[in-house]
């Protein structure tokens, strides 16, 4: 029997990076997995590979209509829902669009960011929380901060504001649940750098590709970029039973960034 066996779980942003190497984990260990994404292709290809118990669902996360028909769907098909990853976001920075500082970003581009990664957290939970309820299932809310939530990130505002409301959504539903006698976990994940495709506008190519990683992991004690495999691991743990007493929690995937400042020692 695998960690996640006989728990249905579905997850958001699942076609690539991150969502797709946690919906595998999870897909391993037992877990009915449910993927979604706007990219509907991608997302039934990964579940073709997968194979049984892997289900491709097309979801835009900003849609309340789509939550509500997603969790009837749910409901319908397996009965119950014992874990959400709420994965989906974006940067802002995927069309080549230039810096989200705070004196430059759009309305535009601020709401953009904000509607993928905090509106689509806040439905997942909702919704979540409402068929965990009527189905009187167990469950574990994972919500997908970043240590850009712990942080001030000047030139992506947007994105760093928004991670940081999902790490305090995070608590409020845990509460919640809590006052509600709800058998209900929520906690949040904050990866530093993990080797993804949405890093992929901001590396470059060439020379210049490799000059950027040394730039962005030169803070790291660690000296390199997470693998997603990594955080996979961690949200095994949160997902299965093991974690029962852990709620509220925010954990770090970081390398060692947040410990302090860090000044290598010479030879």
């Amino acid at each position: 029997m695998g960690r996640l066996a006989n728990k249905v779980i579905a997850i958001t942003g699942a076609a690539r990076g991150i969502g797709a190497g946690v919906a595998k984990a999870f897909h391993d260990e037992g877990a009915t997995v449910i993927l979604t994404d706007i990219l509907e292709d991608e997302c039934q290809a990964l579940a073709n590979e997968l194979g049984k118990q892997a289900y491709a669902y097309r979801l835009d996360v900003r849609n309340e209509t789509e939550w509500q028909k997603f969790t009837r769907w749910i409901e319908k098909q397996f009965g119950k829902l014992n874990g959400l990853f709420n994965n989906a976001g974006i940067t802002g920075f995927e069309d080549g669009v230039g810096p989200h500082d705070p004196e430059h970003a759009t309305l535009e581009e601020w709401h953009k960011v904000h509607a993928v990664n905090l509106d689509g957290t806040f439905l997942g939970c909702k919704y979540a929380i409402q068929l965990m309820r009527k189905t009187q299932s167990s469950g574990s809310i994972i919500n997908m901060s970043s240590r850009s939530g712990l942080v001030g990130i000047p030139r992506a505002a947007a994105y760093a504001s928004s991670k940081a409301a999902i790490r305090n959504h995070t608590k409020s539903v845990a509460l919640y649940c809590a006052q509600e006698n709800l058998p209900i976990r929520c906690n949040s994940i904050h990866p530093a750098a993990i080797m993804t495709p949405i890093w992929e506008p901001m590396l470059g190519e060439g020379e210049q590709r490799e000059k950027n990683i040394q730039n962005i992991v030169a803070d790291c004690p660690m000296k390199r970029f997470g693998e997603v495999s990594e955080v996979a691991a961690v949200c095994v743990l949160l997902a299965s039973d093991e974690a029962n007493y852990m709620n509220a929690s925010e954990l770090t995937i970081d390398g060692g960034i947040l410990a302090g400042s860090f000044q290598p020692i010479g030879d």
